[in-house]
């Protein structure tokens, strides 16, 4: 569901009011999931005033530069450097409860000049996917598990992270999976962010403490994907303010310290008839649908291709390697932790699958996109899956790209993923992703200085 669900720009309004809101933050999330816009005044927002940021914003690379020369990619945004129009959705208004003054922030649509959404815009393509649910009288229902590392603050990026120091005066050095007294560690820190989610009405469920030093989880509660995506995005900008005020780093990063698990994002995932509510992927005796297991040929079929938006950077790839709490391979199964797609013991109605490939770097309106395009694909051209796995998938071979150039070849040359979420789209994104991995490789590395610079 929305933040403020079935809001109007009337609704808006007298809500702005009532908060008495003096600056408002326009945001739109970029391609990597940043919030990029403006910041008004709250006499010049008005649903009539349009307001306008250039179309190269959405084609940006994480470090800010735009691909060059690049026909695909020119094709899809206008070298003129033209601007989108934004348009404010009332139903994601809400506070910014770490600003001094009474502040809102909302998030924009993006719109070329004829009225059309800008279709390589994240949230046009979450919507686009979930039109094709629509269309079908279905409606997908998610849940994401996102996990974040909490680290001290470092100002040198060439020296590696360390957790942070907790409230007994010292640093986490062992696993403290699911402790209760790790996460009371940081008990200032999580008891502002619940306050800020609760003002921010992000629904926030579980808070665990995941293998990592430091490593957290936060679980979201159920509900409909381009709101669940909002939620997340406000989420990721949440707890980073919060850990600033407390002097710690939090980061989303797949693998941001050496020797630790990486950060995934989980999505649960099951669709309902809109008509009835009923969850397809059961039958009426309460045995698993045909739908239900096409939905997983789906997932994977078509997630090797797609990996490169799940896994969007090169550091995402360092997290997807074997015996690290993250899947290597396609597999799937019944409560199984080592697959890519575990199925969790559940009820009749609660049937669903949980896609643990997506990584917590990932845009959340795209990974919801492209999971859900996945589904989507397989319940339509009726694929089946492989037999279950029931040991450790880890002990079986690679299955997924081991990089980003490998999984942004597949990308393009997926034919059925372009259809689903758009040519401009995939021609922008990959574009992008090649650019920011030429400027990875301009980069020298500690471990090329330390095992090459004396010895080769």
């Amino acid at each position: 569901m929305a933040i403020r669900e079935n809001f109007t720009y009337t609704d808006m309004d007298e809500w702005l009011n009532e908060k008495r809101v003096t600056e408002i933050e326009c945001l739109v999330p970029d391609l990597t999931g940043v919030a990029r816009g403006k910041i008004l005044p709250r006499v010049k927002f008005t649903e009539d005033r349009g307001m306008r940021i250039p179309e190269a914003v959405l084609g940006m690379t994480v470090t800010g530069n735009s691909p060059v020369d690049d026909p695909a990619y020119d094709r899809a945004i206008s070298r003129t450097d033209r601007d989108m129009i934004l348009k404010a959705d009332p139903t994601t208004i809400t506070m910014v409860p770490w600003a001094t003054d009474p502040t809102a922030q909302v998030i924009h649509d993006c719109y070329f000049a004829d009225g059309r959404l800008v279709d390589f815009a994240p949230r046009s393509v979450l919507r686009r996917v979930l039109k094709l649910y629509a269309d079908k009288g279905w409606k997908p229902v998610v849940a994401p598990e996102l996990e974040f590392y909490l680290t001290a603050k470092i100002s040198d990026p060439d020296l590696p992270l360390k957790a942070p120091v907790g409230r007994s005066g010292r640093a986490e050095t062992s696993r403290q999976v699911y402790s209760i007294d790790a996460v009371n560690e940081f008990d200032p820190l999580f008891e502002d962010i619940y306050d800020y989610c609760d003002m921010m009405g992000l629904d926030v469920d579980t808070l665990i403490h995941e293998i990592g030093a430091g490593q957290m989880e936060i679980n979201f509660l159920h509900g409909e994907p381009l709101g669940l995506a909002d939620k997340v995005f406000f989420f990721k900008r949440t707890l980073r303010e919060a850990a600033l005020k407390h002097e710690m780093y939090a980061t989303f990063m797949a693998k941001p310290m050496a020797g630790e698990p990486g950060s995934a994002m989980h999505i649960h995932q099951s669709v309902v008839d809109a008509e009835t509510g009923w969850n397809i992927f059961s039958n009426q005796d309460g045995s698993p649908s045909p739908l239900f297991k096409q939905y997983i040929g789906g997932l994977q079929r078509y997630m090797p291709a797609a990996l490169a938006i799940v896994a969007p950077y090169v550091n995402s790839y360092r997290r997807l390697v074997r015996h690290t709490a993250a899947p290597i391979n396609i597999q799937w199964g019944m409560d199984n932790r080592t697959v890519g797609f575990r199925v969790p013991e559940s009820g009749v109605q609660d049937r669903r699958v949980e896609n643990r490939i997506i990584g917590s770097d990932a845009n959340p309106y795209l990974a919801l996109a492209v999971t859900l395009a996945c589904g989507y694909l397989g319940m339509t051209e009726q694929l089946e899956p492989t037999p279950i796995t029931t040991g450790s998938a880890y002990e079986m071979e690679y299955e997924l790209p081991q990089g980003l150039p490998e999984a942004l070849q597949r990308l393009r040359a997926e034919d059925k993923l372009r259809e689903v979420l758009g040519e401009r789209f995939i021609d922008v994104y990959a574009a992008i992703k090649d650019l920011e991995h030429q400027e990875f490789m301009t980069v020298i590395s500690p471990w090329e200085r330390e095992h090459l610079l004396l010895h080769v």
